[in-house]
């Protein structure tokens, strides 16, 4: 018999931050985005035979240089002209990310292609994460 821990699909969502967003309240926003995982596209996705490696998060550079880090409330939010592949990250990788990447980073777009999409100064989401 196969236990249910294998035999569960992993889900990429995360209800509160859905649910933040419908409600366009940041608060809520950084509440969910310290308290639980990111849905974020991957550009290369993790090794399987790896469980260490989680893949290369996908960012978006605009015309004009700008960085985007984009994140989902659910992975079947993300656009289809994205790269396939999606994982979840803890509130502590997000905080190093975008510390790592202050300089680099122009903006934190969510949910862009909607339901509810919002956008935020990386400075904001680090400040949000820090409490």
């Amino acid at each position: 018999m196969a236990s249910s821990r294998s035999s569960r699909k992993q889900e990429f969502r995360s209800e509160a931050l859905a649910q933040a967003l419908e409600k366009q309240d940041m608060a809520a926003v950084a509440l969910a985005l310290r308290n639980g995982n990111t849905v974020l596209p991957l550009m290369k996705p993790a090794a399987k035979d790896n469980p260490l490696d989680r893949g290369e998060v996908w960012t978006y550079r605009d015309a004009d240089g700008n960085v985007a880090l984009l994140v989902f409330s659910d992975a079947k939010n993300k656009p289809a002209n994205l790269p396939p592949g999606v994982a979840l990250y803890s509130p502590l990788w997000l905080k190093d990310f975008l510390t790592r990447y202050r300089d680099v980073i122009t903006t934190v777009f969510f949910d862009i292609a909607g339901p509810h999409p919002m956008q935020a100064d990386p400075a904001d989401i680090l400040a949000a994460l820090e409490i």
